[in-house]
C-alpha cells in the first residue's frame, strides 16, 4: 500500500508509503490519503501523526507525469479533489501532526500546511516550487501559507519557487519545532504534550484561532466568547477546576 494507517498509543499515524519515488503524490495516492482521512475520522484516537516512509522524504509533490497532456476541466477537478483530501485533516475531530522527515515541495508541503501542527527533521528542505514549471500551487498553498507565515513571506517563496531549510522554517513559523530520531516516536512526543487534556476543549480552542484568521476582531471575540462558554459548561472544565482547587492531576474523561 502507498499509504499506510496504524495505532500507536491514542494517535493514528498515516504513513506516505512510496520511499523509491520520494513518496510523491499521484492522484490514486491522494485518493487513498482521503479514504484513510475518512477511516481515522471514526477511530476512538486523539491526534493523527503524519509522515513519510524512508530518510529522504516527507513527500516531494505531484507525479509531475501525471499533470502533462491534462485538459482544463481534468486540471481542475484534480486541483478541486487534492483541496477537498486535505482539508479533510482540518475536519478531524482531534489535531494532526506532520513530521516533515526531508523533502516536503509542492503538494508534499501543502499537505503538511493542512496539519494542526508542523514539525522537521534539521535537515529537511520546503518549498512551492510551482512557479519554476509555469504553475502555481493548488491544493491550499497560495491561502494556507500567509496564513501561516504572513503574506510577504509567502508571497516570496511561491514567486521565487525557493527552497527553506528546517533553521529558516523554524525561524519564520512555518514549523513548530525542529526534532531528531524516528519521525513517528517525535510526532507522538509532541502529540503526549496536549493529548491528555480534554478533546471537546481542544476542538474549541483550534476552533476559535481558525475562525480568527477570517473575521475582524470583534467578531472573532464574540466568537471565542461563545467557545470560552461552551467549554466552561463542560464536565471536564468542572474536573479540571476542582483538580487545580484540590492540588491533583485532572481526570478529563471528554464530556
Amino acid at each position: 500500500m502507498s499509504v499506510e494507517l496504524s495505532r500507536r498509543e491514542e494517535c493514528a499515524v498515516l504513513v506516505l508509503n512510496r520511499p523509491d519515488a520520494l513518496n510523491a503524490l499521484s492522484f490514486a495516492i491522494v485518493r487513498e490519503v482521503g479514504a484513510a482521512l475518512d477511516e481515522v475520522g471514526t477511530w476512538p484516537v486523539r491526534a493523527i501523526i503524519v509522515t513519510g516512509a524512508g530518510r529522504k522524504a516527507f513527500c516531494a509533490g505531484a507525479d509531475i507525469k501525471e499533470l502533462r497532456g491534462r485538459g482544463l476541466v481534468d486540471q481542475k477537478r484534480g486541483a478541486e479533489q487534492g483541496q477537498a483530501v486535505f482539508s479533510k485533516l482540518e475536519r478531524l475531530p482531534f489535531a494532526s501532526v506532520a513530521v516533515i522527515n526531508g523533502y516536503a515541495f509542492g503538494g508534499g508541503l501543502e499537505l503538511a500546511l493542512a496539519c494542526t501542527f508542523r514539525l522537521a527533521s534539521r535537515t529537511a528542505k520546503m518549498g512551492l516550487p510551482e512557479i519554476k514549471l509555469g504553475l502555481i500551487p493548488g491544493y491550499g498553498g497560495t491561502q494556507r501559507l500567509p496564513r501561516t507565515i504572513g503574506q510577504a513571506r509567502a508571497l516570496e517563496m511561491i514567486m521565487t519557487g525557493r527552497t527553506v531549510g528546517a533553521d529558516e522554517a523554524e525561524r519564520i513559523g512555518l514549523v513548530n519545532r525542529l526534532v531528531d530520531g524516528d519521525p513517528v516516536e517525535a510526532g507522538l512526543s509532541f502529540a503526549r504534550e496536549f493529548t491528555a487534556f480534554s478533546l471537546p476543549v481542544l476542538g474549541f480552542a483550534r476552533e476559535a484561532i481558525s475562525r480568527a484568521l477570517d473575521v475582524t476582531v470583534h467578531e472573532g471575540l464574540r466568537i471565542e466568547a461563545d467557545l470560552s462558554t461552551l467549554a466552561f459548561r463542560t464536565r471536564d472544565a468542572e474536573e479540571g477546576m476542582a483538580a487545580f482547587v484540590e492540588k491533583r492531576k485532572p481526570e478529563f474523561r471528554d464530556e
